[in-house]
This record gives structure tokens, sequence and C-alpha cells, in this order.
């Protein structure tokens, strides 16, 4: 995010907030990760492919018998989604689309060819969805955004760890995207998260958050 805790700029135009030795850290995470998941949001407007980058990383995945990136997983109120955008249409991993109850049939008969449609609740329950993906085998997940799935998940105390890395400026417009949304978080004044790693990256900062009793300090 930027120094006052943007995602993006206000425009159509792509906000770069990291750099490429980042990039490379949060390729080794993601192939580190049993999946990804982002909300539609970010499917539509950042059509990102969501797959490992390193060719020895999808190697070292093969080797152990998993699929050269983890498996997809985006979330949607309407499933108002493209089966030709790039989180259906790159990669072999199995693609999870989690819809609310209503909007079941509607989006099989969108995305069914390229995606497993799940019924995620009404409203779409991140608890829920949570339990789903570990009934699948999915035991370590990785969320990259945006705002609002950032938002569902902290809210509901489901994190175990936070990865926030700040670049060095601000957007100033309001209009901009927000790393989170208004919410009640577990971590407040009388319970504060704790900081468990400090690391530049060039002209970046990570700041890596324990969040529950399961953070894995390696």
């Amino acid at each position: 995010m930027s120094i006052d805790g943007y995602l993006d700029s206000a425009t159509t135009k792509r906000l770069a907030l990291s750099n490429d030795a980042d990039f490379d850290r949060v390729d080794a995470v993601r192939a580190d990760c049993d999946a990804i998941l982002v909300g539609a949001a970010t499917v539509r407007n950042d059509n990102p492919r969501l797959l490992v980058r390193s060719q020895a990383r999808q190697d070292a995945r093969v080797a152990q018998g998993l699929p050269p990136s983890p498996i997809k997983v985006t979330v949607t109120r309407r499933a108002r989604l493209d089966a030709r955008a790039n989180f259906f249409a790159t990669g072999d991993a199995e693609k999870l689309v989690y819809c609310a109850s209503d909007v079941v049939p509607e989006a099989r008969d969108r995305l069914g060819a390229v995606a497993t449609v799940v019924d995620g609740g009404e409203p779409v329950d991140m608890c829920r969805i949570s339990e789903d993906l570990f009934d699948r085998g999915v035991q370590k997940l990785m969320v990259e955004g945006g705002g609002t799935v950032h938002t569902q998940f902290l809210t509901a105390d489901l994190a175990d760890e936070l990865h926030l890395v700040v670049a060095p400026f601000f957007v100033g417009d309001s209009r901009a995207p927000r790393f989170v949304s208004d919410g009640r978080f577990p971590w407040n004044p009388d319970r504060r998260a704790t900081l468990a790693e400090v690391r530049q990256i060039g002209d970046v900062v990570l700041l890596r958050y324990a969040l529950s009793s399961r953070f894995c300090a390696g």
C-alpha cells in the first residue's frame, strides 16, 4: 500500500506500488501456498494470472507432486466474471469460484466450463469458504486482495499473519481503494497485533504481523 494506505489510484491506470525484489518475494510466498484467493473486483480490474513466475519454484512444486501453481480462488456476490479472464484462462491448477447462494445456477452457466462453482452462503461467508477450502486439502491460503476481501478476512479473525508492504509515496485521493474499509477488527488499542518482522526491500518496507497462535515464524 502507499504511505497513506491506498492499494491503487482512482484512475484506470494501475498504480505500481512494489518493486522487482518484492515481486520475487511474493512469488516465493505463492509457491509455498496451496491456494491463492482474490476478490472478483481484482479479477475484473487487474486481470491477474495468479501463477508462480519462477520456473525453479514451479519445478520444485512439481517435484513434490503439486501443480506448478497453487489453486486459484475468487469470491463474488453477483458472479459478473468473464470466463476469458486470465484467472480462468491461464495455468493448469484448479479454479474455484465461491458465490452467493442465489446466483449459483447463473454462475455455473457462465463459468462452469472453466471453474468449479461453490455455494458460498447468503451472504457469502468467509468462514464457510475457509472451511470448504480446508476440506478440499488447502492448509495454507494466501489472500491477495483487494480491500473488501482483506476487510472480510481480517474482521472475521481468520488471518494467521499479515504481510504489509509500504511504498514510499502518497496517493492523496479518497476516491482510490484502500487496504481495508470500515469494520470491527480484532486488533485495536486494547489488543495490539504482534510485529514479527521488519525488512527493507529496496525502496519499500515489509511489515510482517503475527495475528494468531497459528503464526509460523519461519
